[in-house]
């Protein structure tokens, strides 16, 4: 949802940026550094060496400070990555827009942000998830007698997301061997629950690079 916000509003900024998975680049041995230099790159095209968060945090204000930026931080786990990244409101020009996405609502909270700028994603019920789910594995409302079982099981690693739902079930459309379907299943029980992000890259992995774009 947050990248395709991104790609429909970015003409209305200066700078703009989207660093995705936030939480997993933390993993690589420069973690925040490293993404402060993607901002600063990313933005204004400047590449360079920065020595410690708390010097990326200033050159971020100075370098954007007058700019109207437009920052996507994806998968944000910890107040100190926002406070790293997007420190201040007035680090960057009126008409900026930082938008967020996380697992944790009180990343959110400590970072002062209001709760009328907070969006939820619905979460369906059962009935409601599998009618989704078969419209985009089946082009029908339910699905097949010899599929539903397992289209049960799939619609419950998704757990009320429609954009689980839909992703699951653009990738098992027109999967006839229930073979590949059993593969899919077992991905998912690999999964925690709660790992929307993974799910959805079990179908993109799946796709061609030509579909991938």
């Amino acid at each position: 949802i947050a990248k395709a916000v991104y790609l429909q509003i970015s003409e209305q900024f200066q700078c703009m940026c989207h660093i995705a998975d936030v939480r997993e680049q933390l993993k690589c041995d420069r973690g925040l550094i490293s993404l402060q230099e993607q901002l600063l790159k990313d933005t204004i095209r400047e590449e360079g060496h920065i020595n410690s968060i708390e010097q990326g945090s200033i050159l971020i204000e100075e370098k954007l400070q007058g700019k109207k930026v437009l920052l996507v931080l994806d998968d944000v786990d910890e107040h100190e990555q926002l406070k790293a990244l997007a420190g201040k409101l007035n680090w960057f020009a009126p008409g900026s827009r930082i938008i967020i996405t996380t697992r944790d609502k009180k990343v959110l909270e400590l970072g002062h942000v209001e709760s009328s700028n907070i969006y939820e994603p619905e979460e369906l019920d059962e009935e409601q998830s599998l009618e989704l789910f078969s419209m985009y594995a089946f082009k029908r409302r339910e699905p097949d007698a010899d599929y539903m079982q397992l289209s049960k099981k799939v619609v419950s690693y998704a757990r009320g997301v429609p954009l689980t739902l839909k992703v699951l079930g653009s990738d098992l459309h027109n999967v006839v061997e229930k073979e590949q379907w059993e593969e899919t299943l077992q991905k998912l029980k690999k999964i925690l629950p709660d790992d929307v992000q993974e799910k959805l890259k079990i179908s993109y992995d799946k796709l061609g690079n030509t579909e991938k774009y």
